[in-house]
């Protein structure tokens, strides 16, 4: 079925008109089910129960036509008092203007001006879910998967995952949390067997980058000291099952990695298996709309020559975000330098409060404004990369929550209560840009259709 992005520019309430919440670059993917220009098209998270007589439940996706008038009885966003808004059912009457709920109880608004900023065209109760409903589902494994955020990103590219797996229970706790249906299983990978694994049409992965030993590499698959090298499990898993393709994820220096010698070992591995391969290092600002400086290498492969001809890397897009965007308003005081042996250090280089800076052991260093340097696993822990910010309260460092909304996280992704900061800090400084994994799932999944 043939999709389109459209952006998702903010919540409106379907009840008391409040002050428009906007969420500046976030886009959904619909089905392509209308006749409208999707130039013209832009979609609201909807907030408020007020018009489930209409079929607009709390929590929907309406997609809304942008235009400035309406017939009688439309549902509209309407712009009242200023910036307030508000999704109502519109009549005109003599000399005023009636927002009428869908609920009948309830009392309409009367305004003698009202600015409509378009008419709701369709209802998604569950975007992600709707799109897979209405496309073929290709099952995945999701192997080294942390908290999920590789899984995440192919989900919401209509891409259903089988088989999840980590060895650390931590990331399950997280990782559980947040998904229904397959949970992380915990295993160490070399301890897989790869005959009981599900059947399924694509593997993903964020291998651990090591030096391979050439002589265990010409031994192959049998070698036990080849295949302690944990991308020889990875191989072994594709070698058994056959997949339609794979998409690896890993650090931008595994090209130059021992003198470039573990990427050519991983190039010539999967082509042996049967594969064509395309591997791009690609950069969270610049393919996710994600506000950090984050580049990693991609590797992406396809049984069929004809899925690897049409497949290609997203097209870079233009950052819209800036982490203003992603800080939280209520920051706990532990966050905070005030008073402590470091603030003294950094007080007065830690200036800008739309800038990242780090700590870099002797001094701090200043990152491109609005941009986020790349999130590292040590950042909590006192490590030399730090991420530091100043808000309206002080000098403080980033939260776990920002950490996971600077990866491109959703907002209502959820962080286990009793988990020390440390450990959520390394799983998100360990994952993916959730944003950009999406944009290769779905120029994959363009690739493999018919």
């Amino acid at each position: 079925i043939d999709t389109l992005d459209i952006p998702l520019v903010g919540t409106i309430t379907a009840g008391q008109p409040i002050e428009a919440l906007e969420t500046r670059g976030d886009t959904i993917t619909i089905a392509r089910d209308t006749y409208f220009d999707p130039e013209q098209l832009y979609a609201l998270k909807v907030s408020g129960d007020s018009m489930i007589e209409d079929g607009i439940f709390d929590g929907d996706i309406v997609v809304i036509k942008k235009q400035d008038y309406a017939d009688n009885g439309q549902t509209v966003v309407a712009i009242i008092d200023e910036n307030e808004a508000t999704l109502k059912k519109l009549y005109k009457e003599k000399n005023r203007f009636k927002l009428q709920s869908a609920n009948q109880n309830l009392l309409p608004f009367y305004r003698t001006e009202v600015e409509v900023r378009g008419i709701v065209v369709k209802i998604i109760r569950d975007f992600n879910k709707q799109l897979q409903t209405e496309t073929k589902k290709f099952k995945t494994i999701d192997l080294f998967a942390g908290v999920g955020g590789i899984r995440l990103g192919f989900e919401e590219a209509g891409f259903e995952t089988v088989f999840a797996n980590d060895f650390e229970q931590k990331c399950k706790d997280t990782y559980d949390l947040n998904f229904d249906g397959t949970q992380l299983f915990v295993e160490d990978i070399q301890k897989l067997n790869e005959k009981k694994l599900p059947d399924f049409d694509f593997l993903l992965g964020g291998f651990p980058c090591q030096a391979f030993s050439i002589a265990g590499y010409r031994e192959g698959f049998d070698d036990k000291k080849g295949r302690g090298n944990l991308f020889f499990d990875v191989a072994r898993i594709i070698k058994e099952k056959k997949p339609t393709g794979f998409m690896l994820e890993n650090v931008k220096n595994l090209k130059n990695h021992d003198n470039g010698k573990t990427f050519k070992i991983i190039l010539d591995t999967l082509e042996s298996l049967g594969y064509y391969v395309k591997a791009k290092v690609l950069n969270s600002m610049e393919y996710g709309n994600v506000p950090q400086n984050r580049e990693r290498i991609y590797i992406v492969g396809f049984r069929d020559k004809k899925h690897y001809e049409k497949f290609n890397f997203p097209p870079i897009i233009k950052l819209k975000k800036s982490i203003k965007d992603l800080l939280e308003d209520n920051v706990d005081e532990k966050y905070y330098y005030d008073g402590k042996p470091l603030y003294e250090k950094i007080k007065d280089d830690v200036t800008n409060s739309n800038t990242v800076y780090q700590w870099r052991r002797k001094y701090v260093r200043e990152n491109k404004k609005g941009v986020c340097p790349t999130l590292t696993a040590n950042m909590g822990m006192g490590g030399h990369n730090v991420p530091i910010i100043k808000d309206k309260k002080g000098i403080r460092k980033l939260t776990p929550l920002e950490c996971a909304r600077i990866q491109g996280f959703p907002m209502d992704f959820k962080l286990p209560i009793n988990m020390s900061d440390s450990a959520l800090y390394k799983q998100f400084g360990n994952s993916v840009s959730v944003p950009v994994v999406k944009a290769v799932a779905k120029q994959i999944r363009k690739a493999i259709e018919d």
